[in-house]
């Protein structure tokens, strides 16, 4: 049996500078990029097109000036909005003016945030999910995908968590990432609920391509 392939996926470029204190210019991201190219990082997170002047300038100048030798770029951003085209959705748009090869969504799972946060019905956020990958996957973009809030919404509704995952894969993702948002699942419960993942999307079986991952 093949053993399974580990990929790094960094996020210090947009998680990393959420902390007190912290702040990076456009030059500081891409010296902190090439490092992580050459340390051997797989996936670097460049930031959110459009939340900050910083973060689009990085993109633009990433597409020049680096030349990675590992590593690939991804464009950080969420799913269309409700009763919204991608198409028409300008953030989306945003998305694929960075011209990352990567671009790493989220989207809702839990339903609760579905129907309090988002204000729109579960089967909605369904297709947000599913035409957002795929609208971007023909742009021929690699999707990441992040189901935000997994493993509560998990144990809350655990089919429709599942379904959001579908809806990922279906729209063309090339990974679906768990997020323990929150930080509060414990292992037995992350390893229950990543084990019936594996099953109902069919990563068990070697026929079928895809990854899995998780993400704190």
């Amino acid at each position: 049996m093949s053993r399974p392939q580990v990929s790094i996926y960094d996020t210090t470029l947009r998680d990393g500078t959420q902390g007190e204190g912290v702040s990076f210019s456009a030059e500081d991201k891409l010296r902190i990029a090439r490092r992580l190219d050459e340390f051997g990082v797989d996936y670097i997170e460049g930031g959110w097109p459009g939340s900050n002047p910083k973060d689009m300038e990085f993109f633009h100048r990433a597409h020049k000036e680096l030349k990675l030798r590992r590593a690939r770029i991804a464009a950080f951003g969420s799913t269309c909005k409700a009763e919204t085209d991608p198409a028409h959705d300008p953030q989306i748009q945003l998305l694929i003016e960075a011209n990352t090869p990567v671009v790493t969504i989220f989207g809702k799972t839990w339903d609760l945030h579905v129907t309090e946060v988002l204000r729109t019905s579960l089967e909605e956020n369904l297709r947000m999910i599913r035409d957002s990958v795929r609208y971007l996957a023909d742009h021929d973009k690699e999707i990441v995908y992040d189901a935000e809030h997994f493993f509560d919404g998990y144990r809350a509704n655990p089919e429709y968590a599942l379904s959001t995952l579908k809806a990922a894969v279906l729209g063309g993702a090339s990974a679906v990432v768990l997020c323990d948002t929150n930080g509060g699942s414990l292992p037995w419960q992350i390893g229950e609920a990543v084990d019936v993942v594996r099953t109902e999307l069919g990563l068990d079986d070697p026929a079928r391509t895809g990854s899995l991952a998780g993400r704190v």
